[in-house]
Parts: structure tokens; sequence; C-alpha cells
């Protein structure tokens, strides 16, 4: 096949908080990784809501899938806006409205030191959890009914389509197929994650699907764990998982405890896909109000996210150099003081920059 050597076109919307300044690094390290990208930067988040009422401007989702290869996004949410309706409206309008139905987290460990765990080194933390992104209990499905009052009642429902749960599982499968570890090796076993013993009903669903879509995979291990018992193994053995595959709320909740395993959420990347469409990347960090604007946060979880939007694009050159640039300012310490750097954001930023640009 031909490389496409045409220019890819960049959303870029940095959001709140920390956003507005890990994005900026993250696109100074792409310029300097010289990607054949243009980017074209929107200002949805806080500020616009709050200046002018507007969340996502009409037509805005069908023009980022019609005229744009991906999306980089930066993180959503501010005290401000109480109800944080902005947030909802933008990222997880991304993800529903634009059918982005595969949420894609890496958990590599760069270096021993980031980990809390005892001797655990890289090698040990290398998997990665695809999480279904467009259904589950933030379809947002239920009420409230008699509020403020005694006999008060909310409902949330947790919706599980047979479409929904087959295609998040047979991506799961073909990204084992395809991808391989830091390392080299390839990727064996796929494990299927849920909680089948109480919610009795979904699970059903998702151990049946699961099973049909592994019959097609023989050459791929597999393996099943309830949600509370994964998150025990995580901490316990993190070197026994490959690929895992959950559904939205138990993926959500994993990811944070995974991050934990490889220096933090600042260390976090995360793609949310649907192949051969537009699909938006983002770190798994959020928009953190405390720290925002005190050249603090981390960008490596933002830069690592851009190196993922590469990849994907096809700039995997590239991306590599993005990646083994953060790898060395890690051993270098050249970071940001949370993961043992003494680095404000712009600086560490820069510095990786400077480190792709003369590769």
């Amino acid at each position: 096949m031909a490389q496409d050597n045409s220019t890819k076109r960049i959303a870029v919307i940095a959001g709140d908080g920390i956003g507005k300044e890990v994005i900026p690094q993250a696109l100074e390290v792409i310029r300097a990784s010289r990607s054949n990208v243009e980017f074209t930067e929107f200002d949805w988040g806080a500020d616009r809501f709050l200046r002018d009422r507007t969340t996502v401007p009409p037509d805005g989702f069908s023009m980022l899938g019609r005229d744009f290869d991906a999306i980089l996004a930066g993180a959503f949410g501010d005290p401000r806006v109480k109800t944080n309706i902005h947030a909802k409206e933008i990222l997880l309008g991304m993800r529903f409205k634009m059918d982005l139905y595969a949420n894609v987290r890496p958990v590599r460990l760069l270096d021993a030191a980031l980990c809390p765990l005892k001797n655990v080194e890289p090698k040990d933390v290398d998997f990665v959890v695809i999480r279904e992104n467009t259904e589950g209990v933030y379809t947002d499905a239920g009420g409230i009914f008699k509020q403020g009052t005694p006999d008060e009642i909310a409902t949330q429902e947790d919706i599980n389509t047979r479409k929904g749960v087959e295609r998040i599982i047979r991506y799961a499968f073909d990204y084992c197929e395809q991808h391989t570890k830091l390392d080299g090796s390839p990727r064996r076993r796929v494990l299927m994650c849920d909680k089948s013993n109480a919610l009795t009903h979904a699970g059903s669903l998702w151990q049946r699907v699961f099973k049909e879509v592994a019959a097609e995979f023989p050459q791929i291990e597999t393996q099943h764990m309830y949600v509370d018992a994964l998150c025990l193994q995580m901490v316990r053995d993190p070197g026994q998982f490959d690929v895992v595959v959950t559904n939205n709320m138990f993926g959500d909740i994993i990811t944070d405890l995974a991050a934990g395993l490889q220096g933090g959420l600042g260390m976090a990347a995360s793609g949310n896909i649907h192949p051969g469409k537009t699909s938006m990347f983002e770190p798994v960090h959020g928009s953190a109000p405390p720290i925002a604007g005190k050249n603090v946060a981390n960008p490596f979880g933002a830069i690592l996210t851009s190196a993922m939007m590469l990849s994907h694009l096809g700039f995997t050159q590239e991306a590599a150099r993005i990646e083994a640039a953060v790898l060395d300012a890690v051993r270098q310490r050249k970071t940001t003081q949370d993961i043992g750097g003494t680095l404000g954001t712009r600086e560490a930023g820069a510095w990786i920059a400077e480190r792709v640009g003369h590769d």
C-alpha cells in the first residue's frame, strides 16, 4: 500500500484548566517532530460558555468529522460552571455523537521509580485497557422522581446493546492481534472484565458475546475476571495483563488505578477511536482546577497522547521519537515535580520538544 503523504488536519480543543497549559506543549512537540500536520484551534470550553453560553456550535460535531483527520483535546471542567454542562456536551458529545466507541488507554511504566509497587520493573507494566465508550450508565438513561422528598427515587440505567458489546470486544481482539509490547514481543491475551455475578443481565450478554468472538481468534488466549478481583490483581501482579476489555464505567475506574502504576494521571494517554472515522485523543487527567495556571501540571500525558494520535494517523516514526524523548526525560529527571523532577510545565515540554527536534 502506498504511503499517504497528505497533510493531516488536526482540530485542537485545549478546553479548561490545565488543558490550556499541557496542550500547547504537546503542539510544540508535534511541530518539533516535523510531522506533516496542520492545526486548527477551537475555543470550546468554560471561558467561551461563560462569555456567550455556547458549548458546541451548531454543526460542530459534523464539522469535526467532515473537515479533520483527528482531534486533540485537553480537559474539560471548571468550578465557575456549577452544572459542568459545557464539559458534558463537549467531551461526552464527541464520544457519543461521533460514535467514538473504543476508548484505548495504554498503561506503560517507563521507569521503575515511578511505580509505587515494590520490585516492579517496566516489563511488568505494559498492558492496555479498552473501554466501551458509548453505552453503559453514561448514556444518562434514567431519572429522578419526587426530588427533595423523603420518597425520592433516582435511577441510572446500564445500557448494553449486542452491537455495542460485540464491536468493542472484537476491537480488543483485533488490537491484540495487531499490536506489540514496548519490547517488541507480541500481545497474546485478551481479558474481559465485568461483574456478571451481580449484574446478571448485562453480564450474560458480555459473557456470551466474548465467547463467540473469541472463537474467531483461536491463537489469542482468553481470560475473565470480575472487576473487584481485577483491581486486586492489578496491584498484586500487573505483569499478568495484556489487553483488558470492559464496559464504560468499569473502564473509567480501573484505568485511574492503572495510571497509578505508571506514575499517576499525568503520565496517562488515551484515544477515543472509531476505525476509519475522525477520532479524538485526550490525556486521561482532568482539568485539575487547584493547580491550573501554576506551571506545575505534568505535560507528559498530553505529549504521549499526541504520539498516540500521530501513530494512529500513520506517523509511526515521529511518534516513536516522541515516546523515546519522554523516556529519556523520565530517566534524566527532566520532569515536573509529581514524578521526581524540578521543571515546570513549560520547561518540561520545551525539553521534550528540543530533544525531538534534534533526533
